[in-house]
């Protein structure tokens, strides 16, 4: 049976008073004690964490080059305005003063969580302990850096200026010499112009009339300048320059007009209705030096080739005559494989219409200028038939070919004349045995299709179709 034990009122009262009072008392002591444990305490981790809990100080209130770096050590350091603290140190922030505490990890000695500073490519080691440098020394020697760079800029700078002005003109000097070449520089028409001056003109000497020719004729190759030379009257005068009793002008008239006469339909026709067709004729049925019969020669050709009213021209005012007198007079053998090589193009140019297509307009229009043109009636009427092949006994192998291609080219034609001139039989058989032996020397030196083979098969081939 338990017992109750009950103790006066009064009693507990006491009891609890002496209680009540000794907690009052020893609470600002043990609240003394306990200070510490109510400062926040933290890791720094980064830069960027710090910046953002450092809201205290702005880094911008301090000049950059003012700014201190905080030296952690093992003991808790208060840190002062504008210091930067390094990453990973713990970081206390006393809530009642406000004051920052640092100080290293405790396992700094193990190893620890703040990086170097990293190492500059240009300054080498830095010493970065307070007591060894001042701010001022500092920055003396950071002004001295600068100015060092500068130097070395400027030297560089120089460097670069003086090869520049090595290698390249003053843009001054480039402009001086563009105005002067401008003021030099004449176009092809201008030249023309003052070169036919030249040789028009009553006071030029004979060598000069002849030197501004010979300039000319490199113009008028081109077809845009040949007709230029035409709107500004020089054609006629060329045409008219072969009228000259200067044989030297003559030739090199008649050498300008046959450049300017080459593949140009427009200066074709100026030059046929200006007379030069006539004027040549009579250069090459004439009494004449042999340079000079050899430039109109070759301004008649220019004139005829692709050009078929020049071609009927050509066989009223008699051509074919003056060109077989040319080949059976002495002294004139440089010009006889022209005749012959003019002639093979213009037999040529006319067969070659029955290749064109029957419904082009132009071409109809062609055929019906050159149907006007009877050539090789004209041909075997004025007896080239038999002197064609006559030069065949020519030595120069070049001539020879063009002689059988031609030869060739009149065999329809010519056939009948062919088979009854016995010494073209003969002459054949001896080309054959002169050319199988040089036909056989380029085979053993291994050119199978050969020059000499193809002149051979040329001989054969005739030889067998006047059987």
């Amino acid at each position: 049976m338990s017992r109750i034990i009950c103790c006066p009122r009064s009693s507990v009262v006491k009891l609890s008073l002496m209680a009540l009072l000794l907690f009052v008392t020893s609470f600002p002591s043990c609240l003394n004690d306990r200070v510490a444990e109510f400062a926040l305490t933290e890791k720094v981790g980064d830069s960027k964490e710090e910046d953002s809990q450092e809201g205290v100080v702005e880094e911008n209130d301090f000049d950059s080059e003012d700014l201190e770096v905080f030296y952690p050590t093992n003991q808790w350091q208060t840190v002062r305005p504008g210091q930067a603290v390094p990453a990973g140190l713990h970081v206390q922030l006393n809530l009642q003063t406000g004051e920052k505490l640092a100080k290293l990890p405790d396992n700094e000695n193990k190893k620890s969580d703040v990086k170097d500073p990293p190492k500059s490519k240009g300054l080498g080691h830095i010493d970065i302990d307070p007591s060894s440098f001042t701010t001022q020394e500092l920055k003396k020697a950071l002004s001295k850096m600068k100015k060092s760079m500068k130097t070395d800029d400027t030297l560089a700078q120089k460097a670069h200026q003086e090869d520049v002005r090595r290698r390249f003109r003053p843009i001054e000097k480039l402009k001086e010499e563009f105005r002067e070449l401008n003021l030099q520089l004449e176009t092809d028409f201008e030249i023309m112009f003052k070169l036919i001056n030249k040789f028009n003109s009553s006071t030029s000497t004979l060598e000069e009339k002849i030197t501004a020719l010979h300039d000319l004729e490199y113009y008028v190759h081109q077809v845009d300048n040949a007709k230029d030379l035409l709107s500004i009257g020089g054609l006629q005068l060329l045409i008219n320059g072969l009228n000259s009793t200067e044989p030297l002008v003559k030739e090199y008239a008649s050498f300008v007009l046959g450049a300017a006469l080459s593949s140009n339909p427009k200066i074709q026709v100026a030059a046929i209705e200006g007379g030069a067709l006539q004027k040549l004729l009579v250069i090459l049925a004439t009494d004449q030096p042999l340079a000079v019969k050899k430039k109109a020669l070759f301004a008649l050709s220019s004139m005829l080739r692709q050009f078929p009213y020049a071609q009927q021209q050509f066989l009223k005012l008699g051509g074919l005559q003056v060109l077989r007198h040319l080949c059976t007079e002495k002294g004139t053998e440089m010009l006889h494989i022209r005749i012959v090589t003019l002639l093979y193009d213009l037999v040529v140019e006319k067969l070659s219409l029955k290749d064109s297509p029957d419904d082009d307009d132009q071409f109809r229009e062609r055929a019906q200028q050159y149907g006007q043109v009877i050539l090789l009636p004209a041909i075997v009427e004025q007896g080239w038939c038999g002197i064609i092949p006559n030069l065949l006994r020519m030595p120069e192998h070049d001539a020879r070919e063009k002689v059988l291609k031609t030869v060739h080219v009149l065999l329809a034609s010519c056939r009948d004349s062919y088979k009854a001139d016995h010494s073209l039989s003969h002459t054949l058989s001896l080309l054959r045995q002169e050319y199988e032996v040089l036909a056989a020397d380029e085979q053993k030196e291994g050119e199978d299709d050969g020059y000499f083979k193809e002149v051979l098969s040329s001989i054969n081939s005739l030889a067998q179709q006047l059987k």
